[in-house]
């Protein structure tokens, strides 16, 4: 951005996020328990499955399914129906809990962006959600497919192009991830083994109101941060560092060994030049909100701009609770932030996720 980008972050920006609301399945199992049914059901080494589910140091995660019930998932399309109708109820909770903190009504909301990577439908699921949310018929949908982890911050981004365009209006992004219906049992692949141990099932969904309304909820106090800029980066010839290779088999995962390398020679040199233009330096964000994409990930962001002191816990207590929810987690991770480790009025903000592309999103936030 330039001069009108310089500008908002004087303003403080025109756009707010309102609530944050994270959803999970009723199955919750411990780490160990996950690993012996991706032992029985891939007939890998045991020993490599324990090494990798150990490395991705997540204490357990939450399922669509009971996990003995995935045996009968006998391929895409079961797999997929199995997807539609988690979705549509997971991603129903989440807006409606978002909407009750919001202090926004359903009726109230102008636009709906629905990300996910896990499942497809045409309709898309947000068609039925809307109606099941009780959304005005002429509620402006922006289903978003493909993005990955990157999706949660990349909808936050889309509403903010959105409510910077329409101030007076109210705007919602549900991100349902079921990444455990992704699973392939005849995969002894190391991608697939390390995915095994990583990602968990999950929704959350964030109210946000543009600079011309306010709402009728508990007050700014509980709201979250204005969004004040973003930024997108696709980086070319990476594309095989993340993402799906789509067949027959449903989803089978894409993951680069070297994707950590890309992220250690790329990201502080990008945060930093997408900071300067708002006049800012590393130094001077006292909130990082980042996705728990993996441990690795995560000491690389650590690492590139020497945070030492604690400002990445919620990133690590997501991952280790309930693992990578793919685009949820970056929203899990707000809604902790607000909740438990709200900055001080006026302290900057940013948060970052990293996805299929391989692209990052940035967004600068201002509390």
């Amino acid at each position: 951005m330039g001069k009108e980008g310089r500008g908002e972050t004087r303003l403080g920006g025109v756009v707010r996020v309102a609530a944050v609301r994270t959803v999970l399945p009723e199955h919750h199992y411990d780490q160990h328990q996950i690993t012996e049914a991706v032992v029985s059901a891939t007939r890998a080494d045991r020993r490599v499955v324990e090494r990798f589910h150990a490395a991705a140091r997540v204490g357990g995660r939450y399922l669509s399914l009971p996990i003995d019930k995935y045996a009968n998932l006998d391929g895409f399309t079961t797999a997929n129906d199995a997807y539609i109708e988690a979705a549509s109820s997971l991603g129903e909770r989440a807006v409606r809990d978002a909407l009750e903190a919001s202090g926004v009504d359903a009726s109230q909301v102008d636009q709906l962006v629905f990300c996910s990577s896990t499942g497809v439908a045409t309709p898309s699921p947000d068609a039925a959600l809307a109606q099941r949310l009780g959304l005005r018929d002429d509620v402006k949908r922006v289903p978003i497919f493909g993005l990955g982890c990157a999706a949660g911050a990349a909808g936050l981004s889309r509403l903010y192009d959105y409510l910077r365009a329409w101030p007076d209006q109210a705007a919602v992004l549900v991100c349902v991830e079921l990444c455990s219906l992704t699973a392939q049992r005849d995969d002894g692949s190391l991608a697939n083994l390390v995915a095994s141990g990583l990602f968990g099932d999950g929704a959350a969904a964030v109210v946000a109101v543009g600079a011309g309304r306010g709402t009728d909820g508990p007050g700014p106090g509980r709201w979250g941060p204005r969004i004040v800029a973003t930024r997108s980066k696709l980086y070319p010839g990476t594309a095989r560092l993340m993402g799906w290779d789509v067949g027959e088999h449903g989803f089978r995962i894409v993951l680069a060994a070297d994707l950590v390398d890309h992220v250690e020679a790329t990201l502080a040199g990008d945060v930093a030049a997408f900071l300067g233009e708002h006049g800012l330096s590393p130094g001077e964000v006292s909130s990082w909100v980042c996705h728990p994409g993996g441990p690795k990930v995560i000491e690389k962001v650590a690492e590139a701009f020497a945070l030492d002191d604690g400002e990445l816990d919620l990133a690590w207590d997501s991952l280790r609770k309930v693992g990578n929810m793919s685009s949820v987690s970056v929203l899990n991770v707000l809604e902790e932030t607000i909740e438990r480790r709200r900055p001080r009025e006026g302290e900057n903000g940013l948060l970052m996720a990293l996805g299929p592309g391989f692209s990052a999103e940035l967004l600068l936030l201002r509390w």
